[in-house]
Protein backbone atom coordinates (compact mmCIF):
# COMPACT_ATOMS: atom_id res chain seq x y z
CA UNK A 1 0.00 0.00 0.00
CA UNK A 2 1.33 3.05 -1.11
CA UNK A 3 1.80 6.36 1.40
CA UNK A 4 -1.17 7.79 -0.37
CA UNK A 5 -3.77 5.03 -0.18
CA UNK A 6 -2.77 4.46 3.81
CA UNK A 7 -3.57 8.35 4.60
CA UNK A 8 -6.72 8.11 2.57
CA UNK A 9 -7.49 4.87 4.89
CA UNK A 10 -6.55 6.18 7.67
CA UNK A 11 -9.51 9.39 7.80
CA UNK A 12 -12.01 7.56 5.49
CA UNK A 13 -11.78 4.77 8.97
CA UNK A 14 -12.14 7.48 11.52
CA UNK A 15 -14.92 8.87 9.69
CA UNK A 16 -17.12 5.58 9.21
CA UNK A 17 -16.00 4.95 12.96
CA UNK A 18 -17.58 8.30 14.44
CA UNK A 19 -20.08 7.71 11.81
CA UNK A 20 -21.45 4.49 13.67
CA UNK A 21 -20.93 5.61 17.04
CA UNK A 22 -22.94 8.86 16.35
CA UNK A 23 -25.79 6.21 15.00
CA UNK A 24 -25.95 3.50 18.28
CA UNK A 25 -25.88 6.89 20.94
CA UNK A 26 -28.74 8.57 22.34
CA UNK A 27 -28.86 12.43 23.10
CA UNK A 28 -29.48 13.21 26.94
CA UNK A 29 -32.91 14.14 25.80
CA UNK A 30 -33.75 10.72 24.13
CA UNK A 31 -32.19 9.42 27.31
CA UNK A 32 -34.92 11.22 29.60
CA UNK A 33 -37.34 9.86 27.00
CA UNK A 34 -36.64 6.35 27.77
CA UNK A 35 -36.20 6.06 31.24
CA UNK A 36 -39.43 8.15 31.64
CA UNK A 37 -41.48 5.16 28.81
CA UNK A 38 -39.61 2.13 31.19
CA UNK A 39 -41.05 3.94 34.43
CA UNK A 40 -44.52 2.59 35.80
CA UNK A 41 -47.08 4.87 36.43
CA UNK A 42 -48.07 5.24 39.50
CA UNK A 43 -51.52 3.68 39.04
CA UNK A 44 -49.33 0.35 37.95
CA UNK A 45 -48.19 -0.59 40.92
CA UNK A 46 -50.73 0.57 43.46
CA UNK A 47 -53.45 -2.54 44.26
CA UNK A 48 -56.68 -2.09 46.15
CA UNK A 49 -57.50 -4.95 48.85
CA UNK A 50 -60.62 -5.46 51.00
CA UNK A 51 -62.31 -2.66 49.20
CA UNK A 52 -66.15 -2.30 50.23
CA UNK A 53 -68.58 0.90 50.00
CA UNK A 54 -70.92 1.04 52.81
CA UNK A 55 -74.72 0.68 52.40
CA UNK A 56 -76.73 3.85 51.96
CA UNK A 57 -79.79 5.01 50.72
CA UNK A 58 -79.78 8.14 48.14
CA UNK A 59 -82.16 9.99 50.96
CA UNK A 60 -78.77 9.58 53.34
CA UNK A 61 -76.95 11.60 50.35
CA UNK A 62 -73.39 10.18 51.13
CA UNK A 63 -71.23 6.75 51.77
CA UNK A 64 -67.48 6.26 52.04
CA UNK A 65 -65.63 3.17 50.34
CA UNK A 66 -62.99 2.00 52.31
CA UNK A 67 -59.60 -0.54 51.65
CA UNK A 68 -56.47 -1.04 51.49
CA UNK A 69 -54.19 0.62 49.15
CA UNK A 70 -50.75 -1.20 48.82
CA UNK A 71 -47.96 0.50 47.10
CA UNK A 72 -45.54 -2.69 44.93
CA UNK A 73 -43.19 0.29 43.39
CA UNK A 74 -40.09 1.92 44.83
CA UNK A 75 -41.33 5.51 44.62
CA UNK A 76 -44.41 7.12 46.35
CA UNK A 77 -47.79 7.04 45.05
CA UNK A 78 -50.22 9.78 45.56
CA UNK A 79 -53.66 9.46 44.93
CA UNK A 80 -55.28 12.91 44.25
CA UNK A 81 -58.99 12.04 43.53
CA UNK A 82 -61.50 9.68 42.74
CA UNK A 83 -64.92 9.09 41.02
CA UNK A 84 -68.02 6.55 41.07
CA UNK A 85 -69.47 8.08 38.24
CA UNK A 86 -72.15 4.86 38.41
CA UNK A 87 -73.48 6.60 41.78
CA UNK A 88 -72.28 10.13 42.58
CA UNK A 89 -70.94 12.64 40.63
CA UNK A 90 -69.28 14.25 43.53
CA UNK A 91 -66.90 12.17 45.40
CA UNK A 92 -63.81 13.27 47.39
CA UNK A 93 -60.77 12.11 49.28
CA UNK A 94 -61.70 12.12 53.08
CA UNK A 95 -59.82 12.32 56.57
CA UNK A 96 -61.13 12.10 60.09
CA UNK A 97 -59.81 14.75 62.69
CA UNK A 98 -60.77 16.00 65.91
CA UNK A 99 -62.56 19.62 65.79
CA UNK A 100 -62.76 22.78 67.50
CA UNK A 101 -65.03 21.02 70.01
CA UNK A 102 -63.32 17.74 70.45
CA UNK A 103 -65.51 15.82 68.21
CA UNK A 104 -64.66 13.68 65.72
CA UNK A 105 -65.57 15.36 62.24
CA UNK A 106 -63.91 14.84 58.48
CA UNK A 107 -63.33 17.01 56.25
CA UNK A 108 -61.62 17.07 52.36
CA UNK A 109 -57.91 15.87 52.31
CA UNK A 110 -56.41 18.53 49.77
CA UNK A 111 -52.46 16.56 49.54
CA UNK A 112 -54.17 13.54 48.87
CA UNK A 113 -53.75 9.94 49.89
CA UNK A 114 -49.52 9.21 49.98
CA UNK A 115 -48.90 5.37 49.82
CA UNK A 116 -45.24 5.16 50.25
CA UNK A 117 -42.96 3.11 48.40
CA UNK A 118 -43.38 -0.68 49.34
CA UNK A 119 -45.97 -0.01 51.37
CA UNK A 120 -49.49 0.16 52.66
CA UNK A 121 -52.34 3.10 53.11
CA UNK A 122 -55.48 1.81 55.01
CA UNK A 123 -58.86 3.49 54.12
CA UNK A 124 -61.10 2.35 57.38
CA UNK A 125 -64.30 3.73 59.08
CA UNK A 126 -62.69 6.72 61.30
CA UNK A 127 -59.77 7.31 59.21
CA UNK A 128 -59.09 8.13 55.73
CA UNK A 129 -61.59 7.85 52.61
CA UNK A 130 -62.97 7.81 49.48
CA UNK A 131 -66.45 10.09 49.99
CA UNK A 132 -68.87 9.73 47.82
CA UNK A 133 -71.22 12.41 48.23
CA UNK A 134 -74.84 13.24 46.41
CA UNK A 135 -76.04 9.59 45.58
CA UNK A 136 -77.78 9.05 42.42
CA UNK A 137 -79.32 5.69 44.13
CA UNK A 138 -79.89 3.80 47.03
CA UNK A 139 -76.64 1.52 47.34
CA UNK A 140 -78.12 -1.90 48.93
CA UNK A 141 -75.82 -4.98 50.45
CA UNK A 142 -74.97 -6.97 47.42
CA UNK A 143 -74.45 -4.53 45.45
CA UNK A 144 -71.44 -3.23 43.99
CA UNK A 145 -69.57 -0.09 43.11
CA UNK A 146 -66.67 0.76 40.33
CA UNK A 147 -63.89 3.80 41.87
CA UNK A 148 -61.75 5.16 39.87
CA UNK A 149 -58.80 6.84 41.56
CA UNK A 150 -56.45 9.38 40.09
CA UNK A 151 -53.02 9.78 40.86
CA UNK A 152 -50.52 12.54 40.98
CA UNK A 153 -49.44 11.58 37.69
CA UNK A 154 -52.04 11.27 36.33
CA UNK A 155 -52.56 7.49 35.54
CA UNK A 156 -55.96 5.56 36.75
CA UNK A 157 -56.84 2.59 38.86
CA UNK A 158 -60.37 1.37 38.27
CA UNK A 159 -61.46 -1.46 41.39
CA UNK A 160 -64.95 -2.46 42.18
CA UNK A 161 -66.10 -2.85 46.08
CA UNK A 162 -69.22 -5.04 47.20
CA UNK A 163 -71.80 -2.96 49.34
CA UNK A 164 -72.04 -3.81 53.06
CA UNK A 165 -73.93 -2.80 55.93
CA UNK A 166 -72.03 -1.12 58.40
CA UNK A 167 -73.78 0.66 61.68
CA UNK A 168 -70.30 3.12 62.51
CA UNK A 169 -68.50 5.61 60.26
CA UNK A 170 -71.27 8.45 61.44
CA UNK A 171 -68.59 11.41 61.89
CA UNK A 172 -70.02 14.83 61.29
CA UNK A 173 -68.69 16.22 57.97
CA UNK A 174 -66.78 19.94 58.35
CA UNK A 175 -67.14 20.92 54.63
CA UNK A 176 -68.01 23.64 52.42
CA UNK A 177 -70.95 21.29 50.87
CA UNK A 178 -72.63 20.69 53.85
CA UNK A 179 -73.62 19.86 57.47
CA UNK A 180 -75.19 17.74 60.10
CA UNK A 181 -78.29 19.59 59.31
CA UNK A 182 -78.61 19.04 55.80
CA UNK A 183 -78.09 15.72 55.03
CA UNK A 184 -74.59 15.82 55.01
CA UNK A 185 -73.42 15.09 58.97
CA UNK A 186 -73.15 11.20 58.39
CA UNK A 187 -71.52 8.39 56.11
Amino acid sequence: MTLTARSLLIPTALGVSLLLGACASTSPAEEDTAVQEGSAAQADLVSVSDPWVKAAAADDGMTAAFGVLTNEGGAEAVIVAASAEEVSDMVELHEVVSGDDGTMVMREKDDGFSVPAGSEHELSPGADHIMIMGLARDLEPGAEVTVTLEFEDGSTHEFTAPVKDFEGANENYDGDHGDSDDGHGDH
